[in-house]
Formats: C-alpha cells, structure tokens, sequence
C-alpha cells in the first residue's frame, strides 16, 4: 500500500503530460466522462483495499508461519527471484482472471473503458478476492510477507506506464517485457487479440506458454469489452458481470449449470438461458463508444466534483492512522456517493443532477459533524463554488440528442 500511496504524485504527473500530448497532437485518446470513472474505480478500488486486502496477507501470514521449508534471506538477489517469481505467478492469475467466469467478474472492470490511456491503468476492480490463493506457492519456498507484499506493489506500479497509445514499439523490448504495443493487444476486444497477452511486467510468460500476440498494423485495435458496460458508474462497473451470472445462475433450469455459470468458460451461458435471454453481438464494424451528450457546464461541474472527490479521497488515505472510526466512514461515504452520482450525471441523468443540491448541503455539515477539522471547512468552501456551478449545470441540463445520436470516430474529444 505504501509504494501505491508514493506513486500516486507520479500517477499524476504522467497523466497530466500524456494529456498534455493529447491536446497537443489532437488525437483524441480523452475523453472527460470516460476518464473520470476510470479514476473513481481506482479511488474505490484503493479504499476498498485498506480491509479486504488484510485478509489475504493475512493468510499468507499465516500459510509462511505453516509450511515455509525455510525462510529466505533479504539478499538483493532473492529479492530479484521475488520479483520475477511473482510475475510467473502474476500470469497465471491474470490468465485466469479471463477465463474463469467468477474471477472475469471482478476483472473485467479494468477493460471496460472504451478508451486507452494512462487513467485506464487505475481502473482496478474493488472485489478481487481470490488472488492470494495463486501467490501461496512463494510462501512454500520461504518468500516473507513483506517481500511479496513490495514486489507486488512494484509489479503493479510498472503496470501503469504501458497503459499508452503514444508510444508504438520499444525494438528488443518487445521481446522481453510488457510495453504499450503488446499492452494494448491485451486491451482489445477484437476477436483476434482476445485472450492475449497476460504478462504484467514480462512477456516471456506469453510467449512461452502460447498466449503471445503482436500488436499488427491491418488490425487495429479496438477498445473495450464485446458486452459493453454502458455506463460511467463505478460502482456498476464493479457489479455488471456479477449481475449476469446471478440471473443465468437463477434462471437455468440445470442445478449443475447453476454451478457452472460461475465457474465455467468465461463467457459460456447454458443452452436453456440463452435460448430464453439470447444476447446479441454486433459485429465490431458496428462498434461506437458510450457517450451520452451533456452541455459543457454539466461537464465542467462534474469535473469539479471529481476532482474535490480525489482530494477527499488523497485524504483518507494520508491520515487513516489518524482518522477516528465516524470520520472514516463519513469521508468513504462522502467518496462512494460523489463517484455514483457522477456516473449518473455523465450518463445523463436529470435526477441525479437534482440531487447535488441535497448533497452539497449535506455532506459538509456530516463532516463538520465528525470533527474533521480544517479539511471538513475546507470541503465546504469546495461545496459553495459547486452550488454556484450547479445552478449553471441545471439552467443547461437540457440533454438534447440522444446516446446513440452521438458520433464517435477518430474525431479528437478531448477534455472539457
């Protein structure tokens, strides 16, 4: 958690000059509403992490106490073994990830963006839960806790850069490691790239075991997921796949099928299900991105309240030690709601923009309440500036062409 926590000043930085280059060259690689539910999915997905994360380190704790033959020496040569280890490891639970159903649901989060930059990188799921099991076998051969728990950060953190369409091909690279080329393949859905590429920092395993791909210049590629979310809410985001596998678990008349929507092909439904709820796929030469219209000051003042939600959530996570048990939970309360309503409103929803109002009265006053302190003052002053952007946001809410109606092609959309 603390390597996350440092890196996040360079998450930033990096984000801030790709966009830089975005605007400059006019490509068009950002798109406001796409990018800020990618940033919400990682502000949840960090908070989340702070309790279910202790779980799995937790056991792993535990299993090293139970099984280590030995423990390991903190030489800088077995902390290079940790690292390449892990990433063996890394493969195999991401190429799970997207081949068990069960665990695609939890992954899938971070494919859902119909775009590809460096915000993609920190769409994380909130709900991997199951991952640990995969890093057990470091614990047998002696790795301590803490030293899979820092490999495993630095292997994540390596991660964001190859989240880019701005840098092409790295020559001798290619070969070795993970880059932005071989990355975007993963990211695909065309039907060429799918399941490939699953390294997270090299590409070794992929070539080895089969699941290579290069990214080619007659295919290019095309972002997102074949069911597309269709939605800026993060919270959905986390549940979308969830929420089929329930309903074809609940409809099918088979009890062993029952058990293997869950754990099955990703992608397989029972003959039954699909018969009654078929799910069409369009070709992807019909493919467009989800992006409702909505007037410029509605963008602007989403935009204000993203970004007061990444300061709440920066935060948190800098004075959790400090931070009694009302006040973090007005403060994860306050983030949660403030990255749902902002999918809504992205999504065009007259409601939810009527219901900032409520909201930025209210939420303040919850953390006045708690005794914040200075920052609960400071979100308030941050609360008034919204009320005043709201009342332009309402006066322009009138969404006039519809979600289908917008065209999405290589025209630039940058942000607003």
């Amino acid at each position: 958690m603390t390597v996350i926590l440092f890196a996040i000043p360079l998450f930033f930085l990096l984000i801030g000059i790709e966009l830089y280059a975005d605007r400059k060259r006019k490509t068009g690689y950002y798109r406001t509403n796409d990018a800020i539910t990618s940033l919400s999915a990682g502000v949840l997905s960090r908070i989340v992490a702070i309790g279910h994360q202790l779980i799995p380190f937790t056991i792993y704790v535990l299993f090293f106490d139970a099984v280590a033959m030995f423990e390991l020496p903190q030489a800088w040569w077995v902390w290079v073994i940790a690292f390449v280890a892990y990433d063996f490891f890394y493969y195999w639970n991401h190429r799970l990830g997207h081949e068990m159903s069960i665990l695609w649901a939890a992954h899938v989060v971070h494919h859902s963006s119909e775009d590809y930059n460096l915000t993609t990188a920190l769409r994380q799921t909130s709900g991997a839960v199951f991952s640990w099991i995969f890093y057990l076998p470091l614990a047998l051969v002696g790795f301590t806790p803490e030293m899979i728990i820092t490999v495993g950060a630095l292997n994540l953190v390596y991660q964001f850069w190859v989240h880019t369409q701005h840098i092409t091909t790295l020559g001798w690279m290619e070969k070795v490691f993970v880059t932005p080329s071989n990355h975007r393949v993963h990211h695909a859905q065309n039907r060429i790239y799918i399941d490939k590429n699953y390294g997270g920092v090299f590409i070794l395993w992929d070539r080895l075991f089969s699941t290579y791909m290069p990214e080619k210049e007659e295919e290019p590629v095309v972002f997102g997921i074949r069911g597309a979310l269709k939605s800026f809410n993060p919270l959905w985001a986390n549940l979308q796949i969830y929420s089929q596998l329930a309903k074809d678990s609940y409809y099918t008349r088979s009890w062993t099928d029952k058990f293997r929507v869950w754990f099955g092909r990703t992608g397989w439904r029972p003959a039954d299900v699909s018969e009654r709820f078929p799910k069409e796929k369009l070709p992807l030469s019909n493919f467009r991105k989800y992006h409702p219209h909505i007037h410029k000051s509605v963008t602007r003042y989403s935009l204000l309240q993203h970004v007061i939600m990444l300061g709440a959530a920066l935060y948190f996570l800098l004075n959790l030690d400090t931070l009694s048990g009302m006040q973090q939970m007005a403060i994860v309360l306050t983030v949660v709601v403030m990255s749902i309503q902002n999918g809504f409103i992205l999504s065009q929803s007259k409601l939810a923009l009527a219901l900032e109002g409520p909201r930025l009265l209210m939420f303040p006053l919850l953390w006045i309440a708690s005794g914040i302190g200075f920052a609960a003052w400071c979100f308030a002053l941050s609360s008034v500036v919204g009320l005043v952007m709201l009342l332009f946001a309402v006066r322009y809410s009138n969404y006039r062409r519809p979600i289908e109606e917008v065209r999405l092609s290589t025209e630039p959309e940058n942000l607003a």
